[in-house]
């Protein structure tokens, strides 16, 4: 709840009579604000882990300028202004650059060459002072606006924090090292491929039996696996309702990772502001490439609130999501970071019901995965089959595998860490396209544990083939990747994720792709079931080749069951019927998974971009829960939302 609430609602009683802190006090002093609004601002700090800066910036109530002039005149201490601190000498004091982002501080020399401590506010750097040398433990100081600290920051140290965003995480669960072998792989490719087709002539009936056994034995793994996510997953108890006494919320940093997403640029800010989660907690970052100008021009144009910033990623290599994350992570504020997407529409109270789960489950629960699902599901056919696909994996097959205690892959959004575990772990790899799962297996060889919670994010189905195509095969490749990073030394991965989890990376990850890439072989089988001749007729009996036609027509069937059940609640039961077309949807996966296999050998970093905006509903005309006209919004700083 914030000041506006509490002033509409008359706060009476005790706290109304609250103390004021100094802060306060001194804004009161100068007519910043009212005694009123300052009593209100401190009732509201004992309910949020944060400072009252951040309180009244957030309720527009007090400008930054406002800020630093008080602390300046309380801590008799001199203010510089962006201007100033441009033109200020920096003092390398050997701090990691990284923890001087993170809090908001530069150590600066004085014109007397005193050392000084540019900051934001006293919190910040009394956070800091413990990691900082010997040198500056006495040092003074001065306040500066903290985005022009970051920015200074950011261009003195650009090179080393491009580099370690680059390469964030251990080289041993990398696949950084890829990039220059590429000769090394094509050669390796040409001579398999050249084998293959030398067998395959010589002995052709022995190769295609070879193929449609692995995936009739693939098949059979993956339908075992669906069959115990689907009965784990119906007997899954309900989260325990919150504490009577609750904890003060934590601060919550969301990265937005924006690339090229002017369509949808002012509906995404609009969707933003419909959190409900209290703004003086919220710390949003727009994080852009350096090189994307139009995205940057656009948002220009936007009156951004004050709980949300851009920051500006350098150009480097490989341009990819989690490099961009990686770098940005060092200038959120949060204990706990998020990932939403830019078409995303979380719901309004999500990142309460996260905060408050992660105050109740034990410390290794380092992540929360929410349900992902789709704004634009009657778009067409294939906007349909997504959305089905989605419900089936995000309601039904992914509780069902936590449930089971095995380690799952982590959807791209609607993602929730502890900071701490994160950077732990090295945030994300910058190299692999779905960087979300890998680093739900790196969360699991660490001894974290994935948690899922059911609220829902809404995006933007993919409603036309080849982008859908583009888009499958990016992730992948991104799971081709992260097997072959993970299995580099199956010997150690088994010791850190122990049998369970072990076998159930290897019959989620084989089988899955598997099915893809030798989806042609199992379609032979319906030649069987429709009474006409198949390659291996010459060398399996007839009575087999029934009963392994009919192993693929029954687990046809159970896909249907599964995908029906996961779209039989209110939201999606206009989907049921479509349920059995999700057989003519598959196909479009073996296209991807070839397109993938070309990328891995040729272009493994490479990030083929989806693109958003194409639907009405993600350009803002319509959001999921009312008929807003988001399109040309402009938000003013303080806007508490829709």
């Amino acid at each position: 709840m914030g000041i506006s609430e509490l002033r509409h609602m008359g706060a009476r009683g005790p706290g109304a009579r609250a103390p004021i802190n100094p802060l306060g006090r001194e804004l009161v002093r100068a007519g910043a604000i009212s005694r009123r609004d300052a009593t209100l601002a401190e009732m509201v700090r004992r309910h949020c882990d944060t400072s009252l800066d951040r309180i009244l910036q957030a309720e527009g109530l007090a400008t930054e300028d406002d800020l630093l002039e008080a602390h300046a005149r309380r801590l008799s201490s001199k203010r510089l202004s962006a201007e100033d601190l441009a033109r200020a000498d920096t003092l390398d004091a050997g701090v990691d650059p990284r923890l001087l982002l993170k809090h908001g501080v530069l150590p600066l020399t004085s014109a007397s060459g005193a050392p000084v401590l540019a900051t934001g506010g006293p919190e910040s750097l009394a956070a800091l002072r413990p990691a900082l040398p010997v040198t500056l433990t006495h040092a003074r100081a001065v306040m500066a606006p903290r985005h022009a600290i970051q920015d200074r920051i950011a261009a003195q140290h650009r090179d080393l924090l491009r580099s370690l965003a680059e390469a964030r995480v251990p080289e041993i669960e990398s696949c950084r090292t890829w990039g220059g072998a590429m000769n090394h792989r094509l050669a390796l490719t040409l001579v398999a491929l050249a084998v293959l087709t030398a067998l395959s002539l010589a002995f052709p009936v022995v190769v295609f039996g070879f193929f449609a056994l692995w995936a009739c034995f693939t098949l059979v793994v993956s339908a075992g696996l669906k069959i115990a996510a689907f009965v784990a997953q119906s007997g899954v108890k309900p989260m325990p309702p919150p504490s009577t006494h609750p904890q003060p919320l934590p601060k919550v940093s969301i990265l937005v990772p924006l690339y090229r997403e002017t369509e949808i640029a002012h509906a995404l800010i609009a969707r933003l502001s419909r959190l409900t989660y209290p703004k003086c907690l919220l710390d949003v970052i727009l994080v852009l490439e350096e090189e994307d100008a139009l995205t940057r021009q656009t948002l220009a144009e936007i009156d951004l609130p004050p709980w949300v910033r851009p920051v500006i990623v350098p150009d480097g290599t490989p341009r990819t999501k989690p490099r961009a994350m990686n770098y940005a992570l060092d200038f959120c504020q949060g204990d706990i970071i998020g990932i939403f997407d830019a078409e995303d529409a979380p719901e309004a109270d999500q990142i309460t019901v996260v905060a408050r789960r992660f105050q109740q489950v034990p410390r290794d629960v380092a992540c929360l995965q929410g349900i992902l699902d789709y704004y634009n599901p009657t778009q067409n056919w294939l906007a349909r089959c997504f959305t089905i696909e989605y419900a089936t994996w995000f309601r039904t097959l992914m509780p069902g595998m936590a449930r089971l205690r095995l380690a799952i892959p982590l959807g791209g959004t609607t993602l929730y860490f502890r900071r701490d575990a994160l950077e732990e772990l090295g945030g994300w790899d910058a190299h692999n396209v779905t960087e979300d799962a890998d680093l739900g297996f790196r969360l699991a060889r660490h001894g974290y544990r994935t948690e899922m919670i059911h609220t829902v994010t809404e995006e933007e189905a993919n409603c036309h083939a080849w982008p859908w195509i583009k888009q499958r095969s990016r992730w992948l490749k991104g799971y081709m990747t992260t097997y072959l990073v993970h299995m580099r030394r199956p010997r150690l991965l088994y010791q850190q994720l122990g049998p369970r989890k072990f076998w159930g990376f290897q019959a989620h990850f084989v089988s899955a792709l598997s099915q893809f890439l030798l989806a042609p072989f199992l379609w032979s089988f319906w030649l069987v079931l429709v009474r006409l001749p198949h390659p291996l007729d010459p060398v399996l009996p007839h009575v087999a080749m029934v009963g392994l036609g009919s192993l693929f027509l029954l687990v046809e069937v159970l896909n249907v069951c599964i995908h029906m059940s996961s779209v039989s609640g209110p939201r999606h039961r206009h989907l049921m019927a479509w349920a059995p077309t999700m057989h003519f949807y598959t196909p479009l996966g073996a296209i991807a998974a070839y397109k993938a296999l070309y990328e891995l050998i040729l272009k493994p970093f490479f990030w083929d971009k989806t693109a958003h905006g194409l639907s009405v509903t993600a350009r803002g005309r319509r959001i999921s829960d009312g008929g807003f006209d988001l399109s040309g919004i402009k938000l003013e700083p303080g806007h508490k939302g829709l």
